[in-house]
């Protein structure tokens, strides 16, 4: 008796349906956070404009208060709302109609390298802006904004969101995985 071996030859012709391939490394990190980052950074980019309205025409922000602890008007017209002569809330802007095209599932998806490092730069370097402005806004200025914290929040949980991508998915989708494991099979030792 023959063990390990089908009677009806079943074994040398391989199995009767082909294998779906569905490899989940080439589409890049799963969809619910492509979406989720592209609807976060929708959202920042929609407080941006706002804020950026309220800055050049010199409207009081809705439902702020202008006294005590919460006060919107002393946070966007103290002298820590320019960097460089350039209003923070243009600044702001203009990072997310970046965010808005990285964090797109179709950046997501991009087989270029350089799509996911650009990524993760602009929000090393924002959640780097986001501190120094709560650090203002706290230390300095003495006042935070309702409005400003809520860019600073949608910031921080995009930063995390796409550090959590590229420890669980790679830096680029695709090859990363690939590359990955190949260099792993190669360098385990042979089982005997």
């Amino acid at each position: 008796m023959r063990t390990g071996v089908a009677r009806n030859g079943a074994a040398e012709r391989g199995a009767r349906t082909p294998g779906i391939q569905d490899d989940a490394a080439q589409r890049g990190p799963a969809p619910w956070l492509q979406v989720s980052t592209f609807v976060l950074a929708l959202a920042g980019l929609g407080v941006s404009i706002y804020l950026t309205i309220a800055h050049f025409t010199e409207t009081a922000l809705a439902g702020c208060s202008e006294s005590g602890l919460v006060n919107c008007t002393k946070v966007t017209t103290s002298p820590q709302s320019y960097v460089f002569g350039i209003p923070v809330a243009v600044l702001g802007l203009a990072f997310y109609v970046f965010a808005v095209a990285i964090m797109s599932p179709w950046a997501w998806r991009a087989a270029r390298r350089e799509v996911h490092l650009l990524r993760i730069a602009s929000l090393v370097v924002g959640i780097g802006f986001v501190l120094y402005l709560i650090y203002a806004e706290l230390f300095i200025i003495g006042s935070i904004c309702l409005y400003c914290t809520s860019v600073h929040a949608i910031t921080f949980v995009l930063f995390v969101l796409t550090m959590f991508a590229a420890a669980a998915w790679g830096i680029k989708p695709g090859a990363a995985w690939k590359l990955r494991y190949a260099r792993k099979l190669r360098l385990a030792p042979a089982a005997d």
